[in-house]
């Protein structure tokens, strides 16, 4: 179960993404990158971003900690932002929060990590169907030396069409695009490392009810783990 905390405090908003998350402080006196339940997106990005992330934690692969955070629209008070303002009432109740990592630096190319390392996020993002692992978008991070996943919203991206389970099973060409890819160790070998603790059930039992149906989320990935795996041949 993901820990539950109510944000005290609107830092600021960040612009870096199209959904314009922001900074909040949390009454457990941390700090949170908020992924708003009513940005365009809306709560399926947030049921991905779970998913994902807690499947990759559950791999042994670095992401920030989850939280489901409380917000109280009277934090945006004080946002001069009418848009910021709008989104902040419109995401009242329960979102997502990120573990904030202070003063982390944009994944830079030539300092690549692992190779091993490499090939198991390639491996995952080809399981999760992530469109956003991109030279142009890495969303990759360096802490404190080490390599950190983010900004897992646009995974499983069949959940925002009709009939998801009908494409659970396919290819996935964008993977070709990987930032890591020309960095990774055999993503064969990754395969027979990863496919066989992967534990999509759980990871998707951590969604939010009136967010999304986890158990769909967690069939869709159960089918993709099954043999052949076609997605896996990168």
């Amino acid at each position: 179960m993901l820990r539950t905390v109510t944000a005290t405090r609107y830092v600021t908003p960040l612009r870096e993404g199209g959904s314009l998350p922001g900074l909040v402080e949390a009454d457990d006196d941390g700090l949170y990158v908020l992924k708003f339940r009513g940005a365009g997106q809306g709560p399926k990005a947030l049921a991905a971003e779970i998913v994902a992330g807690e499947l990759a934690r559950d791999l042994g692969l670095p992401v920030p900690e989850l939280v489901l955070l409380e917000l109280d629209p009277a934090l945006g008070a004080a946002e001069p932002d009418p848009e910021i303002q709008e989104l902040i009432q419109a995401s009242a109740g329960i979102n997502l929060g990120v573990d904030f990592l202070p003063g982390s630096l944009p994944y830079d190319p030539t300092d690549p990590p692992d190779a091993d390392l490499a090939a198991d996020v390639v491996w995952l993002d080809a399981l999760i169907t992530n469109v956003d692992r991109t030279p142009r978008n890495p969303n990759l991070l360096r802490w404190h030396g080490n390599l950190w996943l983010i900004d897992h919203g646009a995974s499983l991206y069949a959940f925002h069409g009709p009939d998801p389970l009908s494409r659970a099973r396919g290819a996935f060409p964008p993977i070709r695009d990987h930032v890591l890819l020309p960095a990774a160790s055999s993503v064969a070998a990754a395969d027979e490392r990863l496919a066989g603790r992967a534990d999509p059930a759980r990871a998707a039992s951590l969604v939010p009810e009136e967010w999304a149906d986890g158990s769909a989320y967690g069939e869709f990935l159960t089918q993709r783990l099954d043999a052949p795996r076609v997605w896996a041949d990168v």
